[in-house]
């Protein structure tokens, strides 16, 4: 196992000014499984390679081991990189491609065959050894490609959006082989990927990334439960965070979000005191996940759903708001709707029974409300 360290890693290609990656700086210890997550373009793969060997480094430092490497040649990094199209040599064999790697690092050929078969054991593609490439699935495909960097013995494993040419279904059973993989070597592994359900069941920390910097690092759950802003709230979570543009003000000696023509009671456990009346009487942006928005339908009998008594918001008659769109998926529903001019999607349990056109009372879980800055889009939890 290694750990790595990047202090202030920079990348800049030729004379241009802005930075691929920006001063981006992370511990990573042994044995972990860290994801690097973000949009398309917003340098983890540039991150991962640098930490490979295969890109130069414009600026700062990186340590494997604590040992300073931004000099060390790949082959001499005891890493091993997974990539996004596999990379194998579409002539030769699974086998071949499994030892070639051996052989350039010229291992005994003695002990090369166990290796392969040990390995080819552990990921259940004994059968494949004599087939090309081309006579694979994908997933097949990708498993030989683990196998090949397993040989190996690395201290490291870095995987480059692994599973983005596979099919769903193919997508979750590669994500739990590559997760009891891990657990299995209890080598660090360091996994890019754009899918953040990916990000959010694999990983034991995530970092987020846009536009070349680090927005937030942290354990998936706390990702999620406190995003450190408003790009991080709409990135991790499907569908997105609902956004909706509000007010701090202080009413009965309580403080209260204004969303529209509508006032809610901010539980006084949610924030710290200080941070929200820094912000009293300013704009503010209101985030709720899809889970907290609680939709109060009426069905054709005329029968309202329960509402939590956790959740606040308008139930008054005149106050009923049109469902615009309805996602039944089986175990939950998806309920679109326009609240005070703002798009706003629920996720309810089950079957709703419900369907566009209808009308409904909407309310908010309070206790789960998030809020940031209009103008930095930093979360209040972080001020």
């Amino acid at each position: 196992m290694a750990s790595i360290t990047l202090k202030n890693i920079t990348k800049r290609y030729g004379g241009n000014p802005k930075a691929a990656v920006d001063d981006f700086s992370l511990d990573i210890k042994e044995g972990e499984f860290v994801v690097l997550v973000g949009p398309s373009g917003c340098g983890k793969t540039t991150a991962l390679r640098m930490i490979a060997g295969l890109e130069s480094i414009t600026g700062g430092q990186l340590l494997i081991n604590g040992q300073p490497s931004n000099n060390i040649l790949p082959k001499d990094r005891n890493i091993a990189m997974v990539f996004q199209n596999y990379a194998l040599y579409p002539h030769m064999t699974a086998y071949k491609n499994m030892e070639f790697g051996l052989k350039m690092r010229k291992a005994p050929k003695s002990g090369r065959h166990g290796t392969i078969m040990k390995t080819a054991g552990t990921l259940q593609i004994s059968s494949l050894l004599d087939r090309k490439p081309a006579e694979m699935s994908g997933g097949e495909r990708q498993r030989v490609a683990l196998g090949r960097a397993m040989v190996r013995d690395p201290e490291v494993f870095l995987l480059d959006e692994p599973l983005s040419n596979l099919d769903a279904a193919l997508r979750t059973e590669m994500r739990y082989n590559i997760m009891k993989l891990h657990r299995k070597l209890a080598v660090t592994f360091i996994y890019v990927t754009h899918d953040q359900t990916e990000a959010m069941t694999m990983a034991s920390r995530i970092v987020v990334m846009n536009s070349g910097r680090v927005e937030q690092e942290d354990t998936p759950e706390r990702v999620y439960k406190y995003p450190a802003n408003v790009f991080v709230a709409e990135f991790i979570g499907t569908p997105k965070m609902n956004m909706l543009p509000a007010m701090l003000a202080e009413e009965g000696g309580k403080i209260c979000l204004r969303i529209g023509a509508a006032r809610y009671a901010i539980p006084e456990n949610r924030f710290r005191s200080e941070a929200l009346h820094g912000f009293l009487n300013k704009r503010v942006i209101a985030g709720f996940r899809t889970e907290d928005v609680i939709v109060n339908c009426r069905n054709e009998s005329g029968i309202a759903n329960d509402k939590p008594e956790s959740a606040t918001g308008i139930e008054s008659e005149n106050e009923r708001i049109l469902i615009e769109l309805v996602e039944p998926t089986g175990p939950e529903t998806f309920i679109h709707l326009n609240f005070e001019g703002s798009a706003v999607i629920a996720r309810q349990p089950g079957l709703q029974g419900v369907s566009a056109g209808m009308e409904a009372g909407v309310s908010f879980n309070m206790g789960n409300v998030h809020i940031f800055d209009e103008e930095t889009g930093m979360s209040l939890f972080y001020m």
